[in-house]
């Protein structure tokens, strides 16, 4: 009985000491953005989380932070550089000031359209701009672009003409260079908090804003008065999917392939997904009386001219590459 209390016993403890072994081995990734569940970008992510669970049969546990739950925008990004967060889905916009190359992609009528961005950002810029991200000191590796959505002017009054938009308040992001921009169309850009936007077009402290159609019917601005969807597509800007480099440089080489080969997966997964959103919330604002607006842009993209000389001079040579993308 001795013996074979002291086998039960020896096997047990082996069990045990294989579990944990397992747990140990277990590599937990917290994932984080932004935008609520449900979103696109979050959707794909959490899709690129459940392949990787299965391509490394259970090394990497996979766990999603939707909803600005850790945080701000900001404050997501300076956990990802010290290792807490260890996949981001970010904006360019402070990547910007260490790779000063991306912020072409601010530019206004950089793209010609939505088809001309993604060829752009499939191709060799695309791959070239991500490697120039992991190879600065933001201490993220870039593993893959995102839509980040065509933008578009949403107003109380109609506008098709430059001409149109005069004396027309216009919220725009709080970056100098779209607010030149706005103002080179013809309009007053006005920098505002988004939170503040709602209000804001309510009151007539603005008469109008621009973004794409989930987000002018996700934020109800429609309701404010604004019924005018003015197809400028004036801004088209991607967005990027990080890893934290203090995570990556702990990866094997062949877990980093990994890696970015599902990060490719996880931009293509996100851009139909997208689509299919666009499509959703344009049909949702016709059906609540917002009128879709197509104009020639033409006349916009001359006007914006000015703006892309001041700000893109820098990134002439880029610009023209970008623009020789068939």
């Amino acid at each position: 009985m001795t013996k074979r209390r002291t086998l039960i016993q020896a096997t047990v403890a082996a069990a045990c000491a294989s579990v944990l072994g397992l747990a140990s081995a277990q590599t937990v990734l917290k994932a984080a953005d932004v935008h609520p569940a449900g979103y696109p970008t979050v959707v794909a992510v959490e899709a690129m989380g459940k392949k990787l669970e299965a391509a490394s049969q259970g090394r990497y546990k996979f766990q999603m932070f939707p909803g600005s739950v850790l945080g701000d925008e900001k404050a997501m990004i300076e956990q990802t550089q010290v290792g807490a967060i260890q996949l981001l889905r970010t904006s360019l916009g402070p990547v910007g000031p260490v790779v000063p190359e991306v912020n072409v992609f601010n530019m206004p009528f950089v793209f010609r359209d939505v088809a001309h961005m993604r060829a752009v950002i499939d191709g060799p810029i695309g791959q070239e701009l991500l490697d120039k991200i992991s190879a600065s000191p933001a201490k993220m590796v870039a593993l893959a672009w995102m839509d980040g959505g065509s933008r578009s002017l949403y107003t109380k009054k109609p506008v098709r003409t430059p001409a149109d938009l005069k004396g027309q308040k216009i919220r725009m992001m709080g970056n100098p260079l779209f607010v030149d921009t706005m103002n080179a169309m013809g309009g007053n850009g006005i920098a505002m908090g988004y939170g503040e936007v709602f209000t804001a077009i309510q009151t007539g402290v603005v008469d109008g804003a621009e973004n794409n159609p989930p987000s002018l019917y996700t934020a109800n601005h429609f309701k404010a008065g604004a019924k005018y969807y003015t197809q400028t597509n004036h801004l088209i800007i991607p967005e990027i999917l990080v890893m934290s480099r203090v995570a990556w440089d702990k990866l094997t080489p062949a877990d980093q392939t990994l890696m970015k080969k599902l990060g490719r997966e996880a931009q293509l997964e996100q851009r139909k997904l997208w689509d299919a959103a666009v499509a959703d919330y344009s049909a949702k604002l016709k059906a609540e009386g917002v009128e879709f607006i197509a104009i020639d842009n033409k006349p916009f993209f001359d006007a914006t001219a000015p703006v892309r000389a001041k700000y893109g001079a820098q990134f002439a040579d880029l610009m023209k590459r970008i623009g020789d993308v068939k």
